[in-house]
């Protein structure tokens, strides 16, 4: 089966000026040589803690942003190097989902101009069309038709995600892209968002990349979950399997660090220790080595390349190399 989309040696790489010169500069590594394959219909994961570089590949995949280096195809062509024809259908097949519906909706606008804004940039259909477009996108957000005549100000956090979900749907893509969709919106209302994301997979048949740092989320919506920290995917798998045989070390902090829903059990949170170093200036080797219990000596001098350890399972660690014998 063909990817949908596949990632190449992406990487983002800022200048940063150093403090004590005014010539040289330092590079901040947000996404430093990621690679993987979306297949039609699934919804992959994205998972890490702030600053791992979620939100700066979200921009790269949607051509927000130049990249240092790297490929992203879509249906075999590297995005980076389309025409602007080439370029307008591929965002009409790619859309986004932003993390705070506060400040990615204009107050000022109602919400029938929000969400039919895709559509007069496209030049698709004219005004009356458009508007008949938005009533039904409006009705398969779960929002009253007649809500279209308002301003988005009106609403509420889980009524304005829901208008950005519309206004994404617009275009009828077939990738949906949602950065951190449910973080903004309260833990009553996230579980009512995240079964809308699953309804409107399943009826109109679309294919998600589903940004987080929740794994609870992550673990209900994913069919499979890409692991990333300081910039590089550390493992790479399908949920089930992540879930229950975890390899990285990273990986299997963060799923012993979820909270377990139950009052009567008395369960300590396991947490790491020490802070996520600087992208600026990475630790040699393993850039996770210094937190690392099962730290090793290669671990400090080289960087693991991200392997297959079984069928669909990939994950980036000496403790699964034969370097890890050196």
């Amino acid at each position: 089966m063909e990817p949908l989309m596949s990632v190449r040696n992406l990487k983002m790489h800022y200048p940063i000026k150093k403090v004590d010169s005014f010539t040289k500069y330092d590079l901040l590594k947000a996404v430093d040589g990621i690679n993987f394959d979306l297949f039609e219909g699934e919804t992959l994961g994205l998972v890490g803690e702030s600053g791992c570089g979620k939100s700066t590949t979200r921009k790269l995949l949607l051509y927000v942003e130049e990249p240092t280096e790297g490929k992203v195809y879509y249906q075999g062509s590297n995005i980076f190097e389309m025409s602007k024809a080439e370029l307008k259908k591929f965002r009409r097949n790619v859309q986004t989902v932003y993390q705070d519906p506060y400040s990615s909706l204009n107050p000022k606008w109602k919400v029938v101009k929000l969400v039919s804004e895709p559509m007069v940039i496209h030049k698709i259909g004219n005004r009356k069309s458009r508007a008949e477009k938005v009533k039904e996108l409006m009705s398969l957000v779960g929002l009253r038709e007649e809500y279209a005549d308002s301003f988005s100000h009106e609403f509420s956090g889980g009524q304005r995600q829901r208008i950005s979900i519309a206004r994404a749907l617009a275009l009828d893509p077939r990738v949906i892209i949602a950065d951190e969709p449910v973080s903004a919106l309260d833990v009553s209302i996230q579980a009512q968002v995240i079964n809308l994301f699953e309804d409107l997979k399943k009826q109109l048949n679309l294919t998600y990349i589903f940004i987080s740092h929740d794994l609870n989320v992550i673990k209900h919506i994913s069919d499979r979950v890409a692991v990333m920290y300081l910039g590089k995917i550390v493992e790479l798998a399908g949920k089930d399997e992540l879930f229950e045989d975890a390899k990285h070390p990273y990986t299997k902090a963060l799923i012993r660090s979820i909270p377990i829903p139950d009052p009567e059990m008395d369960a300590k949170l396991a947490s790491l220790e020490g802070e996520i170093p600087s992208p600026i200036n990475p630790p040699t080797g393993c850039a996770f080595h210094p937190r690392c219990p099962e730290v090793m000596d290669i671990c400090r001098r080289v960087s693991p390349e991200i392997l297959p350890v079984a069928k669909s399972h990939e994950v980036s660690c000496h403790l699964y190399t034969n370097d890890s014998m050196a």
